[in-house]
Order: C-alpha cells, then structure tokens, then sequence
C-alpha cells in the first residue's frame, strides 16, 4: 500500500481533543467534498504532473498541490531520520479516508505511535479499531456527498464547523443518527459571531471547544 503525501511535519495539533500535543502531521493529497471554507484547498487534486520525489515533499516551505508516493515503512523511516520526538501521528488531508489507513496505521503503532485520523465522514473508514476517528462532518457541501452513517458510528468524537445558528442544527441531526458523542465546535475562520455562537452553545449543552491553536499561535 502507498499514500499520496502531500506534507510530513512536526508541530503541535490545534483543534479538538489532542490540542496543544505535539504531533506528526501526514498529510494526504485529494479530497472531493469541496468546503467552502477549506484552508487545505491545494490537496484537494492528486494531478500526476504536480507529483515528486518525496524528498522535494519534505523540504517544501510553502503550501502547494505537489505529493509524493510513500509506502507506510517510508512515511516512519522519514520521521526517524528527521528525528520527531511526538508520539501521536495525525493523519489529515485532503480526504484520508479515501485510502485504505490500515498499513499505515499498523505500521505506526507497531513502532509505538498512536493514531489520530481527521476525515469528513463522507467516505468508509478503513482503519484500526485503536486509532482515534475524529469526525468533522461536512454537510451540503460542493462535492454532494452525504456523512455515512458507519463513519458516524465509527467516530469517537465529532468536531463541528460552525458558522452560523444553521450549523448547530445540522449537527443535532447527526447526532440523532449516532447517539451521545464528544463534541467539539469549532468557529469557521475564528469569525467573532461564530465563536460567540460556539462559547454559547457549548455552555448550553456542555460541548467542547476547539479554537485551531495552531493559527492563534502562528504556527503550521
């Protein structure tokens, strides 16, 4: 099995239940389900003339639509050799559920990692039972793809873009198909009246927040 990877870097995860940890961000190329408001919009096409050497990957310093292929023996050798000290691999996109995570996944935690995986729910989760499916549900989005029903019920918790009054209504209906799940809001774009409506709610129904630390501290 081989990933097309668009990043591997070290940082601290920003958003939802592992926020402020340091992790290993791999980073998918392809992603169909068209957010408006997506900050990846460069991995949203896997073109064969943006593909390269994975070394050219690892060294870029700004976002682009390049990606390498790497197989699961790869994408760990390379946090060896770049010397990562985290622990906790977060497995993101683009869309990563569109492949198969088990090699990878398998891979890692035979070395010791854990396993986080970010998706949108929109495709089957393919991964082990003990790597931690964090579902950011994507509702009526420009690719027309529905939030599965498995994915949902495979999540160990939700963390929901929230923009408007409208949003919060869409994740109670996605919640009456799964049952009780950790939730986490999370304003769209750190907007002021989104993350007031977050705050709100949250203390209402005693939810979550998750503010993307990463983009308050300034870092990747």
């Amino acid at each position: 099995m081989r990933y097309p990877v668009n990043e591997i870097f070290e940082t601290l995860q920003g958003e939802g239940r592992f926020s402020g940890v340091p992790a290993i961000f791999v980073r998918l190329q392809g992603c169909p389900v068209g957010c408006s408001w997506c900050d990846t919009k460069h991995t949203w096409e896997q073109k064969e003339e943006d593909q390269r050497p994975l070394g050219d990957i690892l060294v870029k310093t700004a976002a682009s639509s390049c990606w390498a292929w790497a197989e699961p023996q790869t994408i760990l050798k390379t946090f060896e050799d770049r010397g990562f000290k985290a622990r906790l691999v977060v497995i993101t996109g683009g869309e990563p559920c569109l492949f198969d995570l088990n090699p990878l996944c398998e891979t890692l935690h035979q070395a010791g990692y854990q396993t986080q995986v970010e998706t949108s729910g929109t495709f089957e989760i393919k991964a082990p039972l003990d790597t931690v499916i964090t579902l950011s549900p994507k509702v009526a989005m420009k690719g027309g793809f529905e939030v599965l029903d498995s994915a949902l019920n495979r999540a160990d918790d939700i963390k929901h873009p929230v923009a408007r009054e409208r949003d919060i209504e869409e994740l109670d209906a996605l919640l009456a198909r799964c049952g009780d799940k950790p939730v986490y809001l999370q304003p769209v774009s750190q907007g002021k009246r989104a993350t007031q409506l977050c705050i709100k709610t949250c203390i209402e129904r005693n939810w979550r927040l998750s503010v993307q630390l990463h983009k308050y501290l300034g870092i990747e």
